[in-house]
């Protein structure tokens, strides 16, 4: 991950190495922990801060690489309605917009700690007498970070403004303070394998008159700023852009496929491969990595800044003392502090050269951030390269290739498909599996080339939730031909063919592989188990790959599916407690006797299936529920011994004794009935899950209104805090089931 991720005044965590088992033969490969921020939750007093998405796309989908046409951008405002509806609107009741998902409040700002400052919010009439949208073309000297760390993201932008055709599809020029100003703009970001257009209006947070974050050399110019309050609304705030990596923001503003270099390890062609990547119009960046908080934006002796981000401009070759000098350009997105060793603007190397070399090169060279320096001194000075290549094409071969694509989507879910990496074997399993056939190989070659990109989705959105990047990777195992799904002795007996070559806590890791012909299953994972994410798959290859669907759904399947379609509405989404109240039934029956389901226990369910914390269930959350209350019930049956319909204390003991819960007879002792022992268990085990396992506080509201007494010993307590799923579904019994003297 970018060393950028700790700006100034934020607490890194210390990178960690991990061992992961591959195999029967015990091979063993690293995970390594980057740094990332620790950031605490307040809450703000103002409207909410919303993002409507659209409906996630299916679970599966191909799409032919290389054809050039831009899809189609979605509208991510609430109300459904379109950058031109909006200003139409506006312009028709001369007023000027007001955005409702993105309020201008402090909320919008800051989520973790009270503004700093005394911020206002201002619109750029009200800073200049002439506001323009870009003024003389959109240049990289556009671009002056401000008072956030988000150094990571002006480079990506300062990239962004060398490709202009790139540049138009993420700037729409469509807009500005002509005629047709409404105080709307709005901008476009790659997100999860679809275009998004997002809308702002033009109130900017000021200090003194002055814009105090990203800001355009030009006093008049604001497409800089307003860019960046649509990716903090993208985001979820202005806060949530601290600390990142310019390959993530790069990767947002093409839909492109990211890789890494390390210079000091990197291949002997490395300056070919940064030439070829400039000729093709891919995207860079580099920065200098720390070993602790303290070196953080520390500048060296030479000029250059530690735990910073920086753009690759350009590449050259000079001819100098009768030989060729390999020059690299860099530039800081502060717009000023630069290297001061050779090749720096004012460096003695200049004078030697031929005149008009030097003219080409140095054009307009000045004070503003940027500078040349020789190649091997960029190699020992700054340590990783990022590079975002607009098609797959490898940047060590001269051939380029029409690529196919297979995008998967799929979630790590707590107690279900959160299995871990190969170390924790008997759920590792449990991950989900997407299976691939590879049927020809790459022309004139006996292989088959894939490109492996894994991303973790929505994580930066999460953070003011207490949530951060998870530590991920992946694994490809040679699979049978009649198998879709593998089990636990399969992974215990079988190494990877291929694999990443770390776990790593970014955003979105990728690989290349040679792979012979065949069938593989593509095993996405966390480092640790039991860890909850969703996550995007994509595949790249040369031939067209054979992704597997899943297989179609049984009566049982569709029938819930119809249940959840009713009780969600046309969002497809459970949101509201009380469509889940009064919409779920079991058939009644003799077997079970139930009386209806309190909102309290929906509401527990709704927020314990809530893998990405959103407070909303998705259908792959609820039918994870489904199958948990399937077995239980079938449980439930086993252990009503009287066929009674209820659950006696006796049988109640009996069956949590099944279920791997343990209780001192102590727990029952002076009960009055199963009932309320086992509403003080479940109450019990919230409070232990209150605290996450990482050290991390679940949101409070997941447990408001949970009240209990039942004594346990803390060893038993600790037993129990890794088991919620099981006790969560038995949520619904303790309502329907159980059997007491005072059973209304």
């Amino acid at each position: 991950m970018d060393v950028c991720t700790h700006p100034t005044g934020l607490s890194p965590q210390p990178t960690n190495t991990h061992q992961t088992q591959d195999g029967p033969n015990d091979n063993t490969f690293s995970v390594t922990n980057e740094w990332h921020l620790s950031l605490t939750h307040t809450h703000t007093h103002c409207p909410s801060v919303r993002v409507a998405l659209p409906l996630k796309m299916p679970a599966f989908s191909s799409l032919a690489g290389g054809t050039g046409k831009p899809d189609q951008a979605i509208s991510t405002q609430s109300d459904g309605k379109t950058f031109e509806q909006l200003r139409q609107e506006c312009l028709k009741k001369k007023k000027l917009f007001e955005d409702p998902d993105f309020p201008a409040c402090d909320a919008s700002l800051y989520y973790s700690q009270s503004v700093p400052l005394n911020f206002e919010w201002k619109r750029p009439g009200e800073l200049c007498k002439d506001p323009q949208f870009i003024v003389d073309g959109a240049d990289r000297t556009d671009i002056c970070q401000g008072a956030l760390g988000d150094c990571w993201l002006l480079a990506a932008i300062a990239s962004l403004t060398l490709h202009k055709e790139t540049f138009a599809r993420v700037v729409p020029l469509d807009q500005g303070f002509d005629h047709s100003y409404a105080g709307i703009f709005h901008f476009q970001f790659w997100q999860h394998n679809r275009w998004l257009d997002v809308v702002v209006d033009d109130r900017l947070p000021t200090v003194r008159n002055r814009l105090v974050l990203v800001h355009s050399a030009s006093s008049n110019e604001f497409w800089s700023a307003l860019l960046e309050k649509a990716y903090a609304k993208l985001n979820g705030s202005y806060e949530s852009l601290k600390g990142g990596s310019t390959l993530e923001a790069m990767e947002d503003f093409t839909g492109g496929v990211g890789e890494t270099y390390e210079t000091k390890s990197a291949p002997a062609d490395l300056f070919n491969i940064l030439k070829k990547a400039h000729d093709r119009g891919s995207m860079m960046g580099c920065s200098i990595d720390i070993t602790s908080s303290a070196e953080s934006e520390a500048q060296t002796t030479t000029g250059l800044v530690k735990g910073h981000a920086y753009s690759i401009t350009g590449i050259e070759e000079v001819k100098y003392r009768g030989g060729t000098v390999r020059l690299i350009r860099i530039r800081n997105p502060w717009g000023q502090v630069e290297w001061n060793g050779p090749w720096s603007d004012n460096a003695k190397e200049w004078g030697i050269i031929d005149s008009s070399e030097k003219k080409r090169i140095l054009l307009n060279s000045m004070d503003d951030g940027e500078f040349w320096m020789e190649f091997e001194d960029f190699k020992a000075n700054y340590d990783k390269v990022e590079i975002c290549n607009l098609t797959p094409d490898a940047l060590t071969d001269d051939t380029k290739h029409k690529w196919e694509v297979n995008v998967f989507e799929g979630n790590w879910i707590r107690g279900s498909t959160a299995g871990g990496c190969r170390n924790f074997i008997d759920t590792f399993w449990t991950n989900p599996q997407f299976k691939l056939t590879l049927k020809e190989t790459d022309d004139h070659r006996d292989h088959c080339s894939v490109i492996i990109a894994l991303m973790q989705k929505n994580r930066r959105a999460l953070r003011k939730e207490g949530f951060d990047l998870e530590t991920i990777g992946f694994a490809i195992y040679e699979a049978p031909d009649d198998v879709d799904h593998l089990g636990k002795d399969f992974f215990r007996y079988n190494g990877s063919k291929a694999r990443s070559k770390t776990y790593i806590n970014v955003r979105e890791i990728s690989e290349r592989f040679n792979l012979p012909p065949g069938n593989y299953l593509l095993v996405p994972t966390t480092f640790q188990a039991h860890q909850e994410a969703d996550f995007l798959i994509r595949v790249f290859s040369e031939k067209e790959a054979e992704a597997i669907l899943p297989k179609d759904e049984t009566a049982e399947e569709k029938g819930l599916r119809r249940l959840f379609e009713k009780i969600s509405g046309s969002d497809l989404l459970i949101i509201k407690y009380e469509y889940f109240l009064l919409s779920f039934s079991f058939p009644s029956g003799k077997e079970i006797k139930f009386d209806g389901v309190s909102l309290n226990t929906c509401h527990s369910i709704i927020n314990l299936m809530d893998a990405d914390n959103s407070g909303q269930l998705e259908f792959q959350e609820f039918k994870v529920f489904w199958e948990k209350m399937k077995k239980w019930i079938v449980l439930f049956l086993s252990f009503d011994t009287d066929r009674s319909g209820k659950m006696s204390t006796y049988e109640l003991r009996l069956a949590l004794k099944a279920a791997g819960e343990r209780l001192q007879h102590a727990a029952y002792r002076g009960t009055v009935d199963g009932k309320k022992v086992f509403l003080n268990l479940l109450v019990r085990e919230r409070r232990d899950l209150y605290h996450l396992p990482d050290g991390r506080r679940a949101n409070k509201h997941l447990w408001h209104g949970c009240e209990g007494s039942l004594m346990m010993p803390r060893a038993q307590q600790s037993t129990m805090a890794g088991s919620w799923a099981p006790v969560m579904c038995w949520v619904v019994f303790n309502t329907r089931c159980m059997k007491t003297d005072d059973d209304s």
